[in-house]
């Protein structure tokens, strides 16, 4: 049976609330029907980034925040609703992430936290919603993500190529869906891909990003503050590995810049944060041993040409590619994931990928809060 389900996302760099409405075919084909943005609001947006780092009265703001933000969610999911002429019981649910406000799957006693009601979100709406996806994968020994490989692998895999999908997010993570069905698919983390140079770009600008990475392409890569953020212990985890805000924010790099860095010119920061980026990623890419294949690009980063250049130079053996190509433009394809997911959750289907999470196998993700 075809079936509708819609995919809410809001990511690292919290710029908007992204929705997508999928169509899942019986033969398992998605086929994407609509999207829309909903950017979020700058009092919510900073009340999301205290909450990335411990504070004050934590639990009050939780509650308040995690409030708003379901409502936001359940107003953007019906506003794409109107843009379709759709109604509630044309869907089948909802498939909610939620915003990440805390990631420690290397703490001691190790956990994940995304917020956004989803009691919220299918009151508002009067549709199923899945949540919650990550929290069942870190019970069964997991990082909890990156999650959305397992769709990677659904709408990407192909036996005539090795593949590597590069997600570009607020932090970047592959997939690595080898040609050979013998041969495992697996993926992780590589690092920041988008959070620090937008923060910089931020702050130095008043822009929330670098557009194409223009500012970046003006400045000259320092090597020695690449060197030391290269040094940062994250990247020499072996995988799985996940990362977050928690790593790499922007008081991270302005520690940097105050201890010997504090004469290096704005762009010149800039164009080394997009160093590290390019850098991180080619570095893992490498690992994989594919001596040629395809690198798909999806996530608001794979629009920075400049970063774009930059892979193509480190992987001169790769072809680059985005989603675009096979009808879901990059900057949709996290929203559409967790659509997919839902799908997933529904039909009592695995979502993780226990290669992929270090999981002790594969598990059924997310509650389900019914309409």
């Amino acid at each position: 049976m075809n079936e509708i389900y819609l995919g809410l996302m809001s990511g690292t760099s919290l710029d908007a609330v992204d929705a997508v409405a999928v169509l899942c075919n019986k033969n398992g084909a998605i086929q994407l029907l609509g999207t829309h943005s909903l950017a979020l609001p700058e009092q919510l947006r900073a009340e999301i980034l205290t909450l990335t780092q411990p504070n004050n009265n934590e639990i009050e703001r939780l509650g308040a925040v995690d409030n708003k933000l379901g409502k936001l969610f359940a107003e953007c999911a019906n506003q794409l609703l109107n843009k379709l002429v759709l109604s509630a019981a044309d869907i089948k649910a909802i498939g909610s992430h939620g915003q990440t406000i805390r990631h420690r799957p290397y703490a001691k006693t190790p956990f994940t936290l995304q917020i956004t009601d989803p009691n919220m979100i299918a009151e508002k709406t009067g549709i199923t919603v899945v949540a919650d996806f990550r929290r069942r994968d870190v019970a069964a020994g997991g990082q909890g993500a990156p999650l959305v490989p397992a769709f990677h692998e659904a709408i990407l895999r192909t036996n005539e190529k090795n593949r590597v999908v590069l997600n570009l997010g607020g932090m970047a993570n592959i997939t690595i869906l080898p040609a050979d069905d013998n041969q495992a698919v697996y993926g992780y983390d590589t690092g920041p891909a988008n959070v620090l140079m937008d923060a910089w770009c931020q702050k130095n600008l008043q822009q929330a990003y670098d557009k194409n990475g223009a500012w970046a392409a003006s400045g000259k890569v320092n090597n020695n503050l690449l060197m030391e953020m290269l040094a940062h212990p994250f990247f020499a985890k072996t995988p799985p590995k996940s990362t977050g805000r928690e790593d790499f924010h922007v008081d991270w790099l302005t520690k940097f810049l105050d201890c010997g860095y504090t004469d290096v010119l704005a762009e010149d920061v800039q164009a080394t944060l997009l160093a590290l980026t390019a850098q991180s990623i080619a570095d893992a890419v490498i690992q994989t041993d594919f001596k040629t294949g395809e690198l798909w690009l999806c996530g608001g980063g794979a629009y920075n040409q400049a970063l774009w250049q930059l892979l193509a130079k480190k992987l001169p053996h790769f072809s680059l590619h985005t989603t675009e190509e096979i009808g879901i433009a990059p900057c949709w394809i996290e929203a559409s994931a967790f659509a997919w997911l839902a799908k997933q959750t529904l039909q009592g289907l695995s979502g993780n990928l226990p290669a992929v999470t270090g999981a002790a196998g594969k598990r059924i993700l997310g509650g389900i809060f019914q309409a």
